[in-house]
């Protein structure tokens, strides 16, 4: 595996990173889910968020470099289950997040930052962009010369997700800190946050 991660091209590799980044900053499902986590939660749940999204990733980069994301290119209709799956799972995190009281303590927030991972899996398990972005974009990088496919997808895989996960993470806790300074108006939050997930719910059925 090593000499697979240094026969890459230094160049190559900076791109890749960049790349990578730039399609992390930009606005999509999970920058959306993490930010009103952390709105409606506070930096702990943000964070949990966060995690959560990223296991869904190494589920994607796994199920890339074993080909079972070709299944989505090549089938409209196990797209849209997992699309419209998703979308109704987003929907339903919506009317709780309206439906919400407002209370947040200390006892209900240990309880939540357990659930914030497991919805953070489920959002991005669950949404079908996340994988057949993964599986179209990490191989173009790749290079057989070097060693096998799989195994490149899996080194550059390990290395998006490192760099994805530190943006997350400083996203969700930005979101959180910034919600925690207007922890008194969290009922106006929790309006904000389900109509980000509803939003959210909508694009995956109408793109």
């Amino acid at each position: 595996m090593l000499e697979i991660l240094f026969g890459f091209d230094p160049a190559l590799v900076v791109a890749f990173i960049a790349a990578g980044l730039l399609l992390n900053i930009t606005p999509g499902a999970d920058f959306v889910f993490v930010s009103a986590s952390g709105i409606s939660g506070g930096p702990r749940i943000g964070l949990a968020a966060a995690v959560g999204i990223n296991i869904g990733v190494t589920i994607h980069i796994l199920a890339a470099a074993a080909g079972v994301s070709a299944l989505l290119q090549t089938s409209q209709y196990a797209y849209d289950a997992i699309r419209f799956t998703g979308a109704a799972y987003l929907l339903y995190l919506a009317v709780q997040a309206w439906r919400s009281s407002g209370e947040i303590g200390t006892e209900r927030a240990s309880l939540t930052a357990l659930a914030a991972v497991r919805r953070g899996f489920i959002t991005n398990f669950l949404n079908p962009k996340t994988a057949l972005f993964i599986f179209a974009f990490i191989p173009q990088f790749t290079d057989p010369a070097i060693g096998p496919v799989w195994m490149q997808v899996l080194i550059l895989g390990a290395i998006f997700q490192f760099f994805g996960l530190l943006f997350v993470l400083a996203l969700g806790a930005a979101a959180g800190f910034f919600a925690d300074a207007l922890r008194a108006r969290v009922r106006v939050l929790n309006k904000i946050t389900a109509i980000l997930f509803g939003g959210l719910a909508a694009r995956l059925v109408l793109d």
